[in-house]
């Protein structure tokens, strides 16, 4: 439910609070004092594509805030999904408008984006205006409707899935069924590039420890180079080396440890440097045995390298990248070999998909055609009761192909008058049927739409007299069970209001602002006066006003 609405500096309101309440909300006010700009703000809070020029004169920016409470199971799924909660069970959207263009919104203080308030708003609130209306000429309106009241979403959703499948897999088929040379010239592109990769034998890896080896081997030299050296001075080079000195100070180590006990420990140790020190030598000698160039063995990783290299240009970057389109080339290549094979099993999966959708789309098909007569029998007895007694509506009922909405083509027919053949919505009916029609179309699926509030914006164009009277006992009768938001110009619907609100509109300093008020019952008196009298409000019309106050709804 909205529970209250914060406007700033949008169009001529600069600032104005709404607490809105449970029933029917009932907003009225002069032709230009502002109505449709309360309809704007709650448009831009839920999503809706919002021009700058609603932007206040001389403001920077506009601003919309809207507390909702209780809100609906979809709604708390939908928000938990993409990482916002409620707040002690409230929901707050602000929506900022610039004039650079960015819009600024949020969900309970966290940033989100506009697409998302579009993908929440359609959840949280129901807005039909004049123009909505005009819905009722779409075919594709139509289905929805009878799909709204059978409450099959479950089926239709399962149905989509399996004419995924089925259209999926139908693609496949036609790809597959390319002609003969294509084939041919496929399988010759295939079996050429699989070989290719087959022959190189990759190893994941191999790429990087050739070029550590190539870097070692092109460098051979220094460092054979370098171990000698290392050599020499440990054998010493026609003179005494490392190995010698050390030697040389062990016997005297060994001498001293002799004559005292203490040096013995330091014998031992210099002794075994001595020995560490001969295996150092040992192993610089075979380094260097090992270190000596292989002149064939660095043309090897050269050719090596080019080959991995040709292949990284042709399938891919990386040894994983090539093995990855090796293996995949490989699968189609046998795909295209077994043909025969893998069309006809092809073939009777894309049977048993299409049968499997055409049951889910005639199992739909019965499911709305039950609906639809179930629909006429409820729209017409309230369009009934919306003073259109000879209304006849009828549910035309075909089928088509297949597509991801089943197999139906729904259009509902109307006939006004006694004696005349129902014919599509769009070419007889006028401003004020349209009206009642939608009023009535909401009314019967009212109870099976999840959505807390309603808002009719002027649903009351074309209609007067006990017509606009059964319009608002109607709309009260849908506030039962629903938050109801009303902008009116009749009296007789304005009555009914659970809370009423006037829209004034005020000029000072040159300026004009609009305020919005609740009104208490003396005010509404008036108000309803006005509304049938005009400016100068006489007392007969006073009485009339509180005569339709009076007026108690079953």
């Amino acid at each position: 439910m909205l529970n209250s609405l914060y406007i700033e500096n949008i169009a001529v309101i600069e600032k104005s609070n709404i607490d809105l309440y449970q029933g029917l909300n009932i907003i009225t006010g002069e032709t230009g004092a502002g109505k449709s700009i309360v309809i704007d703000a709650i448009n831009a809070i839920m999503g809706q594509r919002t021009s700058k020029d609603i932007i206040r004169n001389g403001s920077d920016s506009a601003t919309v805030f809207a507390t909702f409470s209780e809100v609906n199971d979809t709604v708390v799924q939908k928000l938990e999904e993409n990482g916002y909660s409620l707040d002690d069970g409230e929901l707050v959207i602000s929506r900022t408008l610039t004039l650079s263009g960015k819009n600024n919104c949020r969900i309970n203080g966290k940033p989100c984006t506009v697409s998302f308030l579009r993908e929440l708003g359609v959840n949280l609130i129901n807005i039909h205006g004049q123009h909505e209306s005009y819905e009722l000429f779409s075919e594709d309106t139509h289905i929805k409707y009878i799909d709204n009241l059978a409450n099959d979403s479950y089926l239709i959703i399962e149905y989509q899935t399996a004419y995924k499948e089925y259209k999926k897999l139908q693609k496949e088929l036609r790809a597959f069924e390319t002609d003969e040379s294509q084939r041919e010239q496929r399988i010759d592109i295939l079996s050429y590039q699989v070989d290719e990769i087959e022959q190189a034998c990759i190893e994941v890896g191999e790429k990087e420890a050739l070029q550590e080896e190539r870097r070692i081997l092109m460098n051979c030299e220094k460092i054979t180079s370098s171990l000698y050296k290392s050599k020499s001075y440990i054998e010493g080079n026609n003179s005494k080396g490392a190995l010698d000195f050390v030697d040389d100070a062990l016997t005297s180590l060994q001498k001293s440890a002799n004559l005292n006990p203490q040096y013995e420990e330091l014998s031992n140790r210099l002794s075994e440097l001595f020995y560490e020190l001969q295996d150092i030598n040992n192993e610089i000698s075979n380094a260097i045995d090992e270190s000596e160039a292989n002149p064939y063995r660095l043309e090897e990783i050269d050719e090596r390298l080019d080959l991995l290299n040709k292949l990284s240009r042709k399938y891919g970057s990386t040894e994983e990248e090539i093995l990855e389109f090796y293996s995949k080339a490989r699968a189609e290549l046998e795909k295209l070999l077994k043909y025969d094979d893998n069309h006809n099993e092809l073939i009777e999966k894309c049977k048993i998909a299409k049968q499997k959708a055409q049951t889910l789309a005639d199992k739909l098909s019965d499911i709305r055609s039950k609906t639809a007569r179930n629909f006429e029998k409820k729209v017409k007895a309230e369009m009934t009761f919306l003073d259109m007694p000879n209304v006849n509506l009828v549910v035309s009922h075909g089928t088509v192909e297949l597509t991801d909405n089943g197999q139906d083509r729904m259009e509902l027919l109307i006939s006004a008058n006694l004696g005349e053949e129902p014919k599509p919505v769009a070419k007889i009916a006028s401003g004020g049927e349209l009206s009642r029609m939608m009023l009535a179309i909401k009314t019967v699926l009212a109870s099976s739409d999840v959505i807390d509030t309603l808002i009719f914006d002027e649903v009351d164009t074309g209609v007067s007299g006990s017509a606009a009277q059964k319009v608002g006992l109607k709309l009260k009768e849908v506030s039962k069970s629903r938050q109801v938001l009303c902008v009116t110009h009749q009296a007789q619907i304005a009555a009914l209001a659970d809370s009423h609100f006037l829209i004034a509109k005020n000029v000072k300093d040159g300026r004009t602002y609009t305020s919005i008020t609740l009104l208490n019952y003396d005010q509404r008196v008036r108000e309803l006066a006005r509304i049938i009298d005009g400016v100068n409000v006489t007392e007969t019309a006073l009485a009339h006003a509180e005569k339709l106050m009076d007026y108690k709804v079953d």
